[in-house]
This record gives structure tokens, sequence and C-alpha cells, in this order.
């Protein structure tokens, strides 16, 4: 079987596949529409704020607006997407993808933000919101599909305890929607 025109070799070896084939975070545009109310709210306090006071001038009103603009780029969400044996999670400037069918390790990273880390056989990482996986059980689906063929591989190492946790959490979700819908809840 040949590759399309329209593929390409990523650097870690993935075939790119075509976007009829992937599926994507639901949720990214209410995200994206989200920071920029927040970064939106804040520049019209600031420069309420200075108004209000008397002391609003060019250069403050620049240095709102950068303020803003860095809030903005702070909470600019990732888009992730996943197709069969990939999965992407592309920012402002770059996007990172990993083959699920060849990964080596999943790691559940604590903090202040719950993360996902990915690593695949080729050395390539995606670090993605858990909460992307729950509310999109189509990205889940195409993530377990890879992560069974890699488990069964002998390639997945480390994660599987992530994976399950993950999973309960999806099936969880996937229940209480089922719930909503049915006027069970």
């Amino acid at each position: 079987m040949g590759r399309p025109d329209n593929a390409r070799r990523s650097p870690a070896g993935a075939r790119a596949e075509t976007s009829e084939d992937a599926v994507h975070d639901r949720r990214w545009a209410g995200d994206v529409r989200e920071a920029v109310r927040c970064a939106g709210v804040l520049l019209l306090l600031l420069l309420l704020v200075d108004w209000g006071s008397g002391r609003f001038t060019l250069w403050r009103g620049l240095l709102w607006l950068a303020l803003a603009l860095l809030l903005f780029l702070v909470l600019f969400p990732a888009r992730v997407s996943a197709g069969e044996d990939w999965l992407a999670s592309r920012r402002l400037l770059r996007e990172r993808r990993v083959r699920t069918d060849l990964l080596v390790s999943v790691r559940c990273l604590g903090g202040v933000s719950q993360r996902l880390l990915l690593r695949d056989a080729f050395g390539a990482r995606v670090e993605i919101d858990p909460e992307a996986l729950l509310h999109n059980p189509q990205l889940w689906h195409r993530l377990e599909q890879g992560t069974r063929k890699a488990a069964a591989d002998g390639l997945l190492l480390c994660g599987q305890t992530a994976l399950d946790r993950l999973s309960a959490g999806v099936d969880r979700e996937t229940a209480l929607a089922v719930f909503k819908a049915s006027g069970l809840e």
C-alpha cells in the first residue's frame, strides 16, 4: 500500500494523516474564546482604572495592551487532534506529534495543572491536558487504539496505570453524558 500524495514524513518517522481521518478537540474554539475574553476584560479593567484615576497615557495604554496580550498567550490552549496511530498537540508556533502505536511511556505529571506526557519509540513527545481526552471520547478512542497496539507489541513499558485511571475517567464522563441526554441525571 503506497503513501497518499498529501502524506509527509515527520521527524519521528510517522506518516501524517489527512485531515479527514483526524478528530479534534471539540472544546478548543470555546477555550480560545475564553482566553480572548479574559485578556479583553483585563485590558478593559486596566484602561478604566487608568482613565478613572486620570493617569492614562499612550505609553501606559500600550503597556496594558502588552500585558493583556501576554495573558492571552499564556491562556491560549493547545489544539489536540488524533488520527489512526498518531496524536498531535498544536500550539501557536509549533506542532508536536507522537505515534501512538509506538508509545514507550505515558506519564501523568502533577502540579498546578495535570498534564499527560506521551513518548514514542522515535523520541518524539507530546504533553497534553487530560481534560481534552475526558471531554472528547473520539480522541480517547484513537489514543487507546494506539496504546493497545504498543502494549501488545511490548513497547509500552511505563504508563499502564495512568491509562487505566484516564480510561475510568472517560467512562465516567461518557456515562454522565448518556444519563444527562436521557434525562436520568
